[in-house]
Protein backbone atom coordinates (compact mmCIF):
# COMPACT_ATOMS: atom_id res chain seq x y z
CA UNK A 1 0.00 0.00 0.00
CA UNK A 2 1.38 3.32 -1.12
CA UNK A 3 1.63 6.64 0.70
CA UNK A 4 -1.88 7.61 1.89
CA UNK A 5 -2.74 11.40 0.75
CA UNK A 6 -4.33 12.56 4.31
CA UNK A 7 -6.75 14.91 2.51
CA UNK A 8 -9.99 16.05 3.95
CA UNK A 9 -12.02 13.45 1.51
CA UNK A 10 -9.56 10.41 2.89
CA UNK A 11 -10.17 11.61 6.46
CA UNK A 12 -14.26 11.52 5.66
CA UNK A 13 -13.76 8.25 3.95
CA UNK A 14 -11.56 6.37 7.26
CA UNK A 15 -13.67 8.26 9.78
CA UNK A 16 -17.16 6.71 7.71
CA UNK A 17 -14.70 3.39 7.75
CA UNK A 18 -14.08 3.10 11.27
CA UNK A 19 -18.45 3.58 11.89
CA UNK A 20 -18.72 0.74 10.18
CA UNK A 21 -16.18 -1.30 12.53
CA UNK A 22 -17.96 0.61 15.40
CA UNK A 23 -21.21 -1.07 14.11
CA UNK A 24 -19.75 -4.46 13.33
CA UNK A 25 -17.89 -4.67 16.82
CA UNK A 26 -21.51 -3.63 18.64
CA UNK A 27 -23.35 -6.34 16.83
CA UNK A 28 -20.62 -8.96 18.20
CA UNK A 29 -20.38 -7.98 22.07
CA UNK A 30 -24.48 -7.30 22.19
CA UNK A 31 -27.90 -9.29 20.92
CA UNK A 32 -30.77 -7.99 19.14
CA UNK A 33 -28.83 -5.16 17.74
CA UNK A 34 -30.80 -3.32 14.41
CA UNK A 35 -28.46 -1.04 12.89
CA UNK A 36 -29.56 2.86 11.62
CA UNK A 37 -26.93 4.80 10.49
CA UNK A 38 -23.16 6.01 10.98
CA UNK A 39 -22.23 9.40 9.35
CA UNK A 40 -18.21 10.86 9.31
CA UNK A 41 -18.84 14.13 11.36
CA UNK A 42 -16.38 16.47 12.83
CA UNK A 43 -13.31 15.06 14.70
CA UNK A 44 -15.11 11.88 14.06
CA UNK A 45 -18.20 10.27 13.22
CA UNK A 46 -21.28 8.53 15.47
CA UNK A 47 -23.66 5.34 14.99
CA UNK A 48 -26.91 5.32 16.16
CA UNK A 49 -28.35 1.27 17.14
CA UNK A 50 -31.38 0.39 18.86
CA UNK A 51 -30.98 -2.29 21.16
CA UNK A 52 -32.17 -3.88 24.56
CA UNK A 53 -29.28 -3.01 26.15
CA UNK A 54 -28.28 0.64 27.48
CA UNK A 55 -24.38 1.23 26.47
CA UNK A 56 -22.83 2.57 29.31
CA UNK A 57 -19.36 3.99 30.03
CA UNK A 58 -18.34 1.13 31.23
CA UNK A 59 -19.12 -0.69 28.54
CA UNK A 60 -16.50 1.59 26.18
CA UNK A 61 -13.39 0.21 27.19
CA UNK A 62 -15.18 -3.03 25.78
CA UNK A 63 -16.04 -1.69 22.55
CA UNK A 64 -13.18 -0.35 21.59
CA UNK A 65 -10.61 -3.13 22.26
CA UNK A 66 -13.42 -4.68 20.19
CA UNK A 67 -12.44 -2.58 17.07
CA UNK A 68 -8.90 -2.62 17.84
CA UNK A 69 -9.29 -6.59 17.02
CA UNK A 70 -10.83 -5.94 13.88
CA UNK A 71 -8.66 -3.40 12.65
CA UNK A 72 -6.19 -5.58 13.42
CA UNK A 73 -7.34 -8.14 11.46
CA UNK A 74 -6.49 -6.53 8.42
CA UNK A 75 -10.27 -7.18 7.19
CA UNK A 76 -11.04 -5.90 3.67
CA UNK A 77 -14.43 -3.42 2.84
CA UNK A 78 -15.78 -5.38 0.07
CA UNK A 79 -18.41 -3.41 -2.47
CA UNK A 80 -21.54 -5.15 -3.57
CA UNK A 81 -25.14 -4.54 -4.84
CA UNK A 82 -28.31 -5.58 -2.95
CA UNK A 83 -30.72 -6.58 -5.38
CA UNK A 84 -32.57 -8.84 -3.22
CA UNK A 85 -32.09 -6.04 -0.01
CA UNK A 86 -35.59 -6.69 1.22
CA UNK A 87 -35.00 -10.49 1.96
CA UNK A 88 -31.73 -9.76 3.41
CA UNK A 89 -32.28 -7.09 6.02
CA UNK A 90 -35.50 -8.77 7.32
CA UNK A 91 -35.28 -7.48 11.19
CA UNK A 92 -33.40 -4.21 9.99
CA UNK A 93 -36.59 -1.25 9.82
CA UNK A 94 -33.86 1.32 9.81
CA UNK A 95 -32.12 0.01 7.16
CA UNK A 96 -35.46 -1.36 5.32
CA UNK A 97 -37.12 2.78 5.28
CA UNK A 98 -33.74 3.74 3.72
CA UNK A 99 -34.24 0.47 1.32
CA UNK A 100 -37.27 2.03 0.46
CA UNK A 101 -36.15 5.69 0.11
CA UNK A 102 -33.51 4.77 -2.08
CA UNK A 103 -35.67 2.51 -4.79
CA UNK A 104 -38.21 5.44 -5.07
CA UNK A 105 -35.37 7.36 -6.04
CA UNK A 106 -35.16 5.19 -8.71
CA UNK A 107 -31.38 4.73 -7.25
CA UNK A 108 -29.19 1.46 -6.86
CA UNK A 109 -29.13 -0.40 -3.63
CA UNK A 110 -25.76 -1.39 -2.70
CA UNK A 111 -23.79 -2.52 0.99
CA UNK A 112 -19.82 -2.81 2.38
CA UNK A 113 -18.75 -6.42 3.10
CA UNK A 114 -16.77 -6.53 6.51
CA UNK A 115 -14.46 -9.28 6.69
CA UNK A 116 -16.72 -12.08 6.96
CA UNK A 117 -20.41 -11.96 8.83
CA UNK A 118 -21.21 -8.54 8.74
CA UNK A 119 -22.52 -5.55 6.00
CA UNK A 120 -23.96 -2.93 5.99
CA UNK A 121 -26.21 -0.92 3.40
CA UNK A 122 -23.99 1.88 2.42
CA UNK A 123 -23.24 3.57 -0.88
CA UNK A 124 -19.29 4.44 0.21
CA UNK A 125 -17.12 5.00 -0.26
CA UNK A 126 -14.70 3.18 1.97
CA UNK A 127 -11.19 2.71 2.80
CA UNK A 128 -9.89 -0.60 1.23
CA UNK A 129 -8.76 -2.42 4.28
CA UNK A 130 -9.30 -2.03 8.22
CA UNK A 131 -5.01 -2.00 8.22
CA UNK A 132 -5.12 1.62 6.76
CA UNK A 133 -7.03 2.62 10.43
CA UNK A 134 -4.51 0.22 12.62
CA UNK A 135 -2.48 3.85 13.37
CA UNK A 136 -5.61 5.99 13.64
CA UNK A 137 -6.05 7.63 17.17
CA UNK A 138 -9.52 6.70 18.57
CA UNK A 139 -11.66 7.33 21.69
CA UNK A 140 -15.28 6.67 22.24
CA UNK A 141 -16.21 10.24 23.61
CA UNK A 142 -20.26 9.85 24.86
CA UNK A 143 -23.48 7.91 24.01
CA UNK A 144 -26.76 10.09 23.64
CA UNK A 145 -29.84 9.43 22.77
CA UNK A 146 -31.14 10.24 19.50
CA UNK A 147 -34.85 9.98 17.79
CA UNK A 148 -34.71 8.08 14.15
CA UNK A 149 -34.63 10.56 11.49
CA UNK A 150 -34.41 13.62 14.45
CA UNK A 151 -38.17 13.57 14.68
CA UNK A 152 -39.76 12.85 18.45
CA UNK A 153 -42.67 10.96 16.53
CA UNK A 154 -39.82 7.86 16.09
CA UNK A 155 -37.83 5.56 18.03
CA UNK A 156 -35.64 7.00 20.14
CA UNK A 157 -32.30 5.29 19.23
CA UNK A 158 -28.15 5.32 21.15
CA UNK A 159 -26.31 7.04 19.37
CA UNK A 160 -22.42 6.37 20.24
CA UNK A 161 -19.89 9.60 19.18
CA UNK A 162 -16.52 8.42 19.00
CA UNK A 163 -13.42 11.23 18.31
CA UNK A 164 -11.24 9.65 15.55
CA UNK A 165 -7.83 11.09 14.08
CA UNK A 166 -4.83 10.15 11.68
CA UNK A 167 -2.56 9.25 14.43
CA UNK A 168 -2.85 8.79 18.32
CA UNK A 169 -1.17 12.58 18.90
CA UNK A 170 -3.87 14.11 17.25
CA UNK A 171 -6.22 12.76 19.28
CA UNK A 172 -4.19 13.32 22.80
CA UNK A 173 -4.36 16.88 21.24
CA UNK A 174 -7.68 16.95 20.63
CA UNK A 175 -8.51 15.27 23.99
CA UNK A 176 -6.23 17.92 25.90
CA UNK A 177 -8.26 20.79 24.01
CA UNK A 178 -11.68 19.67 24.77
CA UNK A 179 -10.37 19.57 28.71
CA UNK A 180 -9.33 23.20 28.26
CA UNK A 181 -12.61 23.90 26.75
CA UNK A 182 -14.19 22.02 29.81
CA UNK A 183 -12.80 24.12 32.23
CA UNK A 184 -13.85 27.12 30.44
CA UNK A 185 -17.43 26.22 30.19
CA UNK A 186 -19.54 29.36 30.48
CA UNK A 187 -22.32 27.58 32.32
CA UNK A 188 -19.51 26.75 34.79
CA UNK A 189 -17.58 29.27 35.42
CA UNK A 190 -20.31 31.83 34.90
CA UNK A 191 -22.37 30.80 37.90
CA UNK A 192 -19.01 29.83 39.85
CA UNK A 193 -18.45 33.42 39.66
CA UNK A 194 -21.25 34.76 40.64
CA UNK A 195 -22.00 36.37 36.99
CA UNK A 196 -25.25 34.56 35.91
CA UNK A 197 -27.24 31.87 36.56
CA UNK A 198 -30.66 30.27 34.36
CA UNK A 199 -33.66 29.25 36.82
CA UNK A 200 -36.42 26.14 34.88
CA UNK A 201 -39.26 28.95 35.26
CA UNK A 202 -37.55 30.91 32.89
CA UNK A 203 -36.13 28.70 29.99
CA UNK A 204 -33.12 30.30 27.94
CA UNK A 205 -33.56 33.61 30.04
CA UNK A 206 -31.08 34.45 32.16
CA UNK A 207 -30.74 36.00 35.58
CA UNK A 208 -27.85 38.63 36.03
CA UNK A 209 -26.40 38.64 39.34
CA UNK A 210 -24.40 41.99 40.54
CA UNK A 211 -21.47 40.75 39.13
CA UNK A 212 -22.54 39.37 36.21
CA UNK A 213 -24.46 42.75 35.44
CA UNK A 214 -21.69 44.84 36.10
CA UNK A 215 -19.67 43.29 33.31
CA UNK A 216 -22.69 43.40 31.05
CA UNK A 217 -22.97 47.10 31.79
CA UNK A 218 -19.76 47.78 31.17
CA UNK A 219 -19.52 46.31 28.12
CA UNK A 220 -22.45 48.04 26.94
CA UNK A 221 -21.21 51.82 28.14
CA UNK A 222 -18.39 50.59 25.92
CA UNK A 223 -20.09 49.96 22.84
CA UNK A 224 -22.17 53.16 23.34
CA UNK A 225 -19.38 54.98 23.37
CA UNK A 226 -17.84 53.74 20.54
CA UNK A 227 -20.31 53.93 18.73
CA UNK A 228 -21.24 57.59 19.59
CA UNK A 229 -17.60 58.01 18.17
CA UNK A 230 -18.77 57.18 15.18
CA UNK A 231 -22.34 58.94 14.59
CA UNK A 232 -24.50 56.49 15.61
CA UNK A 233 -27.61 57.80 17.51
CA UNK A 234 -29.15 55.91 20.25
CA UNK A 235 -32.91 55.05 19.94
CA UNK A 236 -35.07 52.82 22.18
CA UNK A 237 -38.67 51.37 20.55
CA UNK A 238 -41.52 49.15 22.13
CA UNK A 239 -41.02 45.77 23.02
CA UNK A 240 -44.67 44.73 22.19
CA UNK A 241 -46.45 45.62 18.74
CA UNK A 242 -49.08 44.75 17.50
CA UNK A 243 -48.92 42.41 14.19
CA UNK A 244 -49.73 44.94 11.54
CA UNK A 245 -46.48 46.11 12.05
CA UNK A 246 -44.64 42.64 11.61
CA UNK A 247 -47.10 41.80 9.21
CA UNK A 248 -45.33 45.26 6.79
CA UNK A 249 -42.11 43.98 7.82
CA UNK A 250 -42.97 40.53 6.96
CA UNK A 251 -41.30 38.81 9.90
CA UNK A 252 -45.69 37.65 10.52
CA UNK A 253 -45.26 35.70 7.26
CA UNK A 254 -41.32 34.90 7.74
CA UNK A 255 -40.74 34.59 10.95
CA UNK A 256 -43.76 33.89 12.77
CA UNK A 257 -42.91 30.68 14.39
CA UNK A 258 -39.82 32.01 16.25
CA UNK A 259 -41.90 34.90 18.11
CA UNK A 260 -43.70 35.18 21.26
CA UNK A 261 -47.19 36.05 20.22
CA UNK A 262 -49.83 37.41 22.40
CA UNK A 263 -53.73 37.02 22.00
CA UNK A 264 -55.10 40.11 23.96
CA UNK A 265 -58.91 39.00 22.51
CA UNK A 266 -61.32 40.16 19.63
CA UNK A 267 -58.71 38.79 16.86
CA UNK A 268 -56.15 41.18 18.41
CA UNK A 269 -52.87 39.77 18.43
CA UNK A 270 -49.21 41.33 19.29
CA UNK A 271 -45.68 40.00 19.38
CA UNK A 272 -42.67 40.64 21.47
CA UNK A 273 -40.24 41.90 18.76
CA UNK A 274 -37.34 39.51 18.25
CA UNK A 275 -35.88 42.18 15.90
CA UNK A 276 -35.26 46.22 15.80
CA UNK A 277 -35.90 46.66 12.34
CA UNK A 278 -39.18 47.54 12.30
CA UNK A 279 -39.17 50.07 15.02
CA UNK A 280 -36.05 51.48 13.40
CA UNK A 281 -37.99 52.27 10.07
CA UNK A 282 -40.89 53.99 12.16
CA UNK A 283 -38.48 56.22 13.87
CA UNK A 284 -36.77 57.00 10.36
CA UNK A 285 -40.59 57.91 8.77
CA UNK A 286 -41.75 59.99 11.10
CA UNK A 287 -40.57 62.79 9.35
CA UNK A 288 -39.49 64.25 6.01
CA UNK A 289 -35.92 63.47 5.08
CA UNK A 290 -33.28 64.81 2.77
CA UNK A 291 -30.56 62.93 1.66
CA UNK A 292 -28.35 65.76 3.47
CA UNK A 293 -28.94 63.61 6.67
CA UNK A 294 -27.87 60.13 5.11
CA UNK A 295 -26.50 58.10 6.62
CA UNK A 296 -28.20 58.33 9.50
CA UNK A 297 -27.15 55.38 11.94
CA UNK A 298 -30.13 54.35 14.63
CA UNK A 299 -28.21 52.02 17.70
CA UNK A 300 -30.59 49.88 19.51
CA UNK A 301 -30.03 47.81 22.23
CA UNK A 302 -33.70 47.26 23.44
CA UNK A 303 -34.64 43.42 24.95
CA UNK A 304 -35.58 40.94 21.96
CA UNK A 305 -37.31 37.41 22.44
CA UNK A 306 -37.04 34.88 20.03
CA UNK A 307 -38.67 31.48 20.47
CA UNK A 308 -36.41 28.70 20.71
CA UNK A 309 -37.05 25.05 20.82
CA UNK A 310 -35.96 23.42 23.95
CA UNK A 311 -33.27 21.28 22.71
CA UNK A 312 -31.30 23.97 21.26
CA UNK A 313 -30.69 26.17 24.03
CA UNK A 314 -27.38 26.60 24.98
CA UNK A 315 -26.54 28.34 28.22
CA UNK A 316 -25.76 32.08 27.26
CA UNK A 317 -25.20 30.88 23.29
CA UNK A 318 -28.77 29.80 22.68
CA UNK A 319 -31.21 32.35 24.87
CA UNK A 320 -34.41 33.33 23.90
CA UNK A 321 -34.18 36.76 25.80
CA UNK A 322 -31.19 39.11 24.74
CA UNK A 323 -29.90 42.31 23.43
CA UNK A 324 -27.63 43.26 20.55
CA UNK A 325 -25.26 46.39 19.24
CA UNK A 326 -28.09 46.37 16.77
CA UNK A 327 -28.10 49.47 14.02
CA UNK A 328 -29.81 50.11 11.31
CA UNK A 329 -28.38 53.01 8.68
CA UNK A 330 -30.66 54.70 6.40
CA UNK A 331 -28.39 55.09 2.86
CA UNK A 332 -28.00 56.67 -0.27
CA UNK A 333 -26.96 53.65 -3.07
CA UNK A 334 -24.01 55.58 -3.48
CA UNK A 335 -23.41 55.33 0.07
CA UNK A 336 -23.54 51.68 0.23
CA UNK A 337 -19.51 50.54 -0.54
CA UNK A 338 -18.31 53.50 1.99
CA UNK A 339 -20.78 52.72 4.69
CA UNK A 340 -20.29 48.69 5.05
CA UNK A 341 -16.28 49.78 4.49
CA UNK A 342 -16.96 51.97 7.95
CA UNK A 343 -18.51 49.11 10.18
CA UNK A 344 -15.81 46.47 8.92
CA UNK A 345 -13.41 49.23 9.90
CA UNK A 346 -15.09 49.33 13.40
CA UNK A 347 -15.75 45.57 13.33
CA UNK A 348 -11.65 45.00 13.20
CA UNK A 349 -11.35 47.44 15.90
CA UNK A 350 -14.51 46.05 18.21
CA UNK A 351 -12.97 42.12 17.81
CA UNK A 352 -9.19 43.48 18.13
CA UNK A 353 -9.95 44.61 21.67
CA UNK A 354 -11.04 41.33 23.07
CA UNK A 355 -7.95 39.79 21.08
CA UNK A 356 -10.71 37.67 18.19
CA UNK A 357 -9.68 37.72 14.53
CA UNK A 358 -12.61 38.12 12.20
CA UNK A 359 -13.10 36.16 9.22
CA UNK A 360 -15.88 36.89 6.34
CA UNK A 361 -18.75 34.90 4.98
CA UNK A 362 -20.99 36.37 2.32
CA UNK A 363 -24.36 34.97 2.29
CA UNK A 364 -26.74 34.94 -0.47
CA UNK A 365 -30.31 34.90 -1.53
CA UNK A 366 -32.45 32.45 -0.03
CA UNK A 367 -33.75 29.63 -2.74
CA UNK A 368 -37.46 30.51 -1.44
CA UNK A 369 -39.21 32.95 1.03
CA UNK A 370 -37.52 36.56 -0.12
CA UNK A 371 -38.86 39.51 -0.69
CA UNK A 372 -38.15 41.50 -4.17
CA UNK A 373 -37.11 41.15 -7.24
CA UNK A 374 -33.98 38.57 -8.33
CA UNK A 375 -32.61 41.05 -10.47
CA UNK A 376 -32.20 43.56 -7.01
CA UNK A 377 -30.58 40.80 -5.10
CA UNK A 378 -28.03 40.23 -7.80
CA UNK A 379 -27.38 43.67 -7.26
CA UNK A 380 -26.77 43.88 -3.46
CA UNK A 381 -24.91 40.78 -3.40
CA UNK A 382 -22.86 42.16 -6.17
CA UNK A 383 -22.05 45.04 -4.32
CA UNK A 384 -21.56 42.97 -1.03
CA UNK A 385 -19.02 40.59 -2.81
CA UNK A 386 -16.92 44.14 -4.18
CA UNK A 387 -16.66 44.86 -0.80
CA UNK A 388 -15.09 41.77 0.53
CA UNK A 389 -13.07 41.14 -2.92
CA UNK A 390 -11.60 45.11 -1.69
CA UNK A 391 -11.14 43.76 1.88
CA UNK A 392 -10.41 40.26 1.56
CA UNK A 393 -8.75 39.14 -1.59
CA UNK A 394 -10.92 36.87 -2.08
CA UNK A 395 -10.04 35.38 1.21
CA UNK A 396 -13.53 34.67 2.72
CA UNK A 397 -16.06 32.30 2.12
CA UNK A 398 -19.44 31.85 0.24
CA UNK A 399 -22.77 30.52 1.79
CA UNK A 400 -25.17 29.80 -0.84
CA UNK A 401 -28.89 30.59 -0.16
CA UNK A 402 -28.32 31.55 3.69
CA UNK A 403 -29.14 35.16 3.16
CA UNK A 404 -32.18 37.03 5.33
CA UNK A 405 -35.41 37.10 3.72
CA UNK A 406 -35.11 40.84 3.00
CA UNK A 407 -31.43 40.64 1.62
CA UNK A 408 -28.20 39.31 1.24
CA UNK A 409 -25.07 39.55 4.23
CA UNK A 410 -22.16 39.47 5.12
CA UNK A 411 -21.60 37.37 8.22
CA UNK A 412 -18.73 37.60 10.80
CA UNK A 413 -16.91 35.02 12.48
CA UNK A 414 -14.43 35.05 15.00
CA UNK A 415 -11.71 32.68 16.33
CA UNK A 416 -11.04 32.52 20.36
CA UNK A 417 -7.66 31.84 22.21
CA UNK A 418 -8.65 27.90 21.63
CA UNK A 419 -8.85 28.07 18.17
CA UNK A 420 -12.34 27.99 18.02
CA UNK A 421 -14.96 29.55 15.69
CA UNK A 422 -17.89 31.60 16.59
CA UNK A 423 -20.61 33.40 14.57
CA UNK A 424 -20.82 36.51 16.13
CA UNK A 425 -21.57 39.80 13.65
CA UNK A 426 -24.00 40.54 11.04
CA UNK A 427 -23.98 42.95 7.76
CA UNK A 428 -27.21 42.89 5.90
CA UNK A 429 -27.73 44.86 2.29
CA UNK A 430 -31.26 45.66 2.53
CA UNK A 431 -34.03 47.19 -0.57
CA UNK A 432 -37.11 45.47 1.01
CA UNK A 433 -38.12 47.24 4.15
CA UNK A 434 -37.94 51.19 3.11
CA UNK A 435 -40.19 50.40 0.36
CA UNK A 436 -42.57 48.04 2.41
CA UNK A 437 -42.62 50.87 4.67
CA UNK A 438 -43.51 53.59 2.17
CA UNK A 439 -39.83 55.58 3.36
CA UNK A 440 -38.30 57.68 1.46
CA UNK A 441 -36.01 60.83 1.51
CA UNK A 442 -35.51 64.19 -1.11
CA UNK A 443 -32.66 63.67 -3.06
CA UNK A 444 -30.64 66.64 -4.37
CA UNK A 445 -32.65 66.46 -7.26
CA UNK A 446 -35.41 66.93 -5.89
CA UNK A 447 -36.47 63.75 -6.47
CA UNK A 448 -38.40 61.03 -3.48
CA UNK A 449 -36.41 58.00 -3.56
CA UNK A 450 -36.47 55.23 -0.76
CA UNK A 451 -33.48 55.15 1.32
CA UNK A 452 -31.38 51.84 1.46
CA UNK A 453 -31.01 50.07 4.82
CA UNK A 454 -28.24 48.48 6.43
CA UNK A 455 -29.07 46.31 9.49
CA UNK A 456 -25.87 45.40 11.26
CA UNK A 457 -25.10 44.05 14.82
CA UNK A 458 -21.05 43.36 15.65
CA UNK A 459 -21.36 41.77 18.49
CA UNK A 460 -24.28 40.19 17.95
CA UNK A 461 -26.11 38.79 20.82
CA UNK A 462 -24.09 40.57 23.84
CA UNK A 463 -25.40 37.31 26.07
CA UNK A 464 -23.98 34.91 23.41
CA UNK A 465 -20.97 37.72 22.83
CA UNK A 466 -20.22 37.53 27.26
CA UNK A 467 -20.59 33.28 27.08
CA UNK A 468 -17.83 33.67 24.44
CA UNK A 469 -15.49 36.13 26.55
CA UNK A 470 -16.22 34.04 29.54
CA UNK A 471 -14.52 30.88 27.39
CA UNK A 472 -11.79 33.09 26.17
CA UNK A 473 -10.62 34.65 29.14
CA UNK A 474 -11.57 31.55 31.02
CA UNK A 475 -13.16 33.89 33.31
CA UNK A 476 -9.71 36.14 33.95
CA UNK A 477 -11.00 39.19 32.31
CA UNK A 478 -9.00 42.10 31.47
CA UNK A 479 -8.95 45.10 33.87
CA UNK A 480 -11.03 47.18 32.36
CA UNK A 481 -13.87 44.61 31.75
CA UNK A 482 -13.47 42.93 34.96
CA UNK A 483 -16.78 43.25 37.59
CA UNK A 484 -14.53 43.76 40.56
CA UNK A 485 -11.05 45.06 39.48
CA UNK A 486 -9.69 45.56 43.04
CA UNK A 487 -9.75 43.72 46.40
CA UNK A 488 -8.33 45.26 49.08
CA UNK A 489 -7.34 42.85 52.08
CA UNK A 490 -6.12 44.45 55.43
CA UNK A 491 -3.90 41.96 57.23
CA UNK A 492 -5.45 43.35 61.21
CA UNK A 493 -8.17 45.51 62.45
CA UNK A 494 -5.88 48.70 63.10
CA UNK A 495 -5.76 48.41 59.54
CA UNK A 496 -8.83 48.69 58.41
CA UNK A 497 -8.96 52.31 58.72
CA UNK A 498 -6.40 53.65 56.22
CA UNK A 499 -8.05 50.37 53.93
CA UNK A 500 -11.08 52.13 53.89
CA UNK A 501 -9.40 55.34 53.13
CA UNK A 502 -7.61 53.63 50.11
CA UNK A 503 -11.40 51.84 49.37
CA UNK A 504 -12.87 54.89 48.69
CA UNK A 505 -10.21 56.88 47.18
CA UNK A 506 -10.04 53.98 44.41
CA UNK A 507 -13.83 54.13 44.00
CA UNK A 508 -13.77 58.11 43.86
CA UNK A 509 -11.42 57.37 40.83
CA UNK A 510 -13.93 55.12 38.89
CA UNK A 511 -12.50 51.63 40.24
CA UNK A 512 -14.61 48.88 40.88
CA UNK A 513 -13.27 47.57 44.47
CA UNK A 514 -14.23 45.67 47.21
CA UNK A 515 -12.49 45.82 50.57
CA UNK A 516 -13.47 42.65 53.07
CA UNK A 517 -13.31 43.69 56.97
CA UNK A 518 -14.76 40.19 57.99
CA UNK A 519 -14.05 38.20 61.03
CA UNK A 520 -11.52 35.38 58.42
CA UNK A 521 -8.10 35.02 58.56
CA UNK A 522 -5.93 36.99 55.77
CA UNK A 523 -4.56 34.18 53.78
CA UNK A 524 -8.40 33.36 53.46
CA UNK A 525 -9.60 36.53 52.38
CA UNK A 526 -6.97 36.39 49.53
CA UNK A 527 -7.98 33.10 48.83
CA UNK A 528 -12.02 34.07 48.01
CA UNK A 529 -10.63 37.52 45.81
CA UNK A 530 -8.47 34.90 44.05
CA UNK A 531 -11.39 32.80 43.87
CA UNK A 532 -13.29 35.50 41.89
CA UNK A 533 -9.79 35.56 39.60
CA UNK A 534 -9.93 39.73 40.54
CA UNK A 535 -6.87 41.29 38.72
CA UNK A 536 -5.41 42.95 41.59
CA UNK A 537 -5.72 42.13 45.83
CA UNK A 538 -3.84 45.23 47.65
CA UNK A 539 -2.76 44.20 50.92
CA UNK A 540 -2.75 46.41 53.86
CA UNK A 541 -0.34 46.01 56.88
CA UNK A 542 1.43 47.97 59.23
CA UNK A 543 4.02 49.34 56.60
CA UNK A 544 2.26 49.95 54.42
CA UNK A 545 0.08 51.93 57.01
CA UNK A 546 2.85 53.75 58.24
CA UNK A 547 4.27 54.83 54.89
CA UNK A 548 1.25 55.43 53.08
CA UNK A 549 1.73 53.07 50.32
CA UNK A 550 0.07 49.58 49.47
CA UNK A 551 1.44 46.48 48.46
CA UNK A 552 -0.01 44.46 45.33
CA UNK A 553 -0.71 40.75 44.40
CA UNK A 554 -1.67 40.31 41.13
CA UNK A 555 -4.12 37.62 39.49
CA UNK A 556 -1.19 35.41 38.21
CA UNK A 557 0.21 35.61 41.75
CA UNK A 558 3.23 38.58 41.33
CA UNK A 559 4.07 40.24 44.84
CA UNK A 560 4.76 44.14 44.24
CA UNK A 561 5.45 45.48 47.49
CA UNK A 562 5.22 49.24 49.33
CA UNK A 563 3.76 51.23 46.38
CA UNK A 564 2.51 54.88 46.24
CA UNK A 565 -1.00 54.16 45.47
CA UNK A 566 -0.95 56.85 42.91
CA UNK A 567 1.47 54.39 40.73
CA UNK A 568 -0.88 52.37 41.12
CA UNK A 569 -3.49 54.41 40.10
CA UNK A 570 -2.08 55.39 36.77
CA UNK A 571 -1.20 51.98 35.68
CA UNK A 572 -5.15 51.31 36.30
CA UNK A 573 -5.96 54.37 34.06
CA UNK A 574 -3.46 53.19 31.59
CA UNK A 575 -5.52 49.80 31.02
CA UNK A 576 -8.96 51.72 31.53
CA UNK A 577 -8.12 54.29 28.72
CA UNK A 578 -6.20 51.52 25.78
CA UNK A 579 -8.71 48.71 26.49
CA UNK A 580 -5.28 46.62 27.48
CA UNK A 581 -6.13 42.72 27.65
CA UNK A 582 -2.94 42.09 29.40
CA UNK A 583 -2.72 43.19 33.40
CA UNK A 584 0.35 45.27 33.85
CA UNK A 585 2.45 43.66 36.66
CA UNK A 586 5.40 45.72 36.77
CA UNK A 587 5.51 49.47 38.62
Amino acid sequence: MGKINMDDDYIAKARHSMAHVLAKAVCQLFDDVKLAIGPPIENGFYYDFDLPHTIREEDFAAIEQRMTEIMNNNEDYTFRRLDNAEEILVGEPYKLELVKEIREAGEEVTAYDLGEGFFDLCAGPHVENTRELRNWGFKIASVAGAYWRGSSDNAMLQRVYVHAFPTRQELKKHLQFLEEAKKRDHRVLGPQLDLMFFDETAPGMPYWLPKGWKLYNTLMDFTRRVHEQRGYQEIAGPQLNHRTLWETSGHWEHYHDDMFTIDVGNEQYYALKPMNCPNAMIAFGRTNRSYRELPLRYMETSLLHRKEASGTLHGLLRVQTFRQDDAHTFITEEQIHNEINEILDLTNYLYGVFGLTVMAYLSTRPEEGYLGEIEQWNHAEEQLKRVLDDRFAGNYQINEGDGAFYGPKIDLKVKDVLNREWQLGTIQLDFQLAARFGLHYTDSDGKQKAPVVIHRALFGSLERFIGILIEHFAGKFPFWLSPVQIGVVPVHTDHEEYSHKVTQMLRDAGYRTNIDTSDGTMGNKIKSFRHEMMPYIIIIGEKEMEGGTISLRTRSGVQINEIPLHSFMEICKKMETEHLIELIEEI
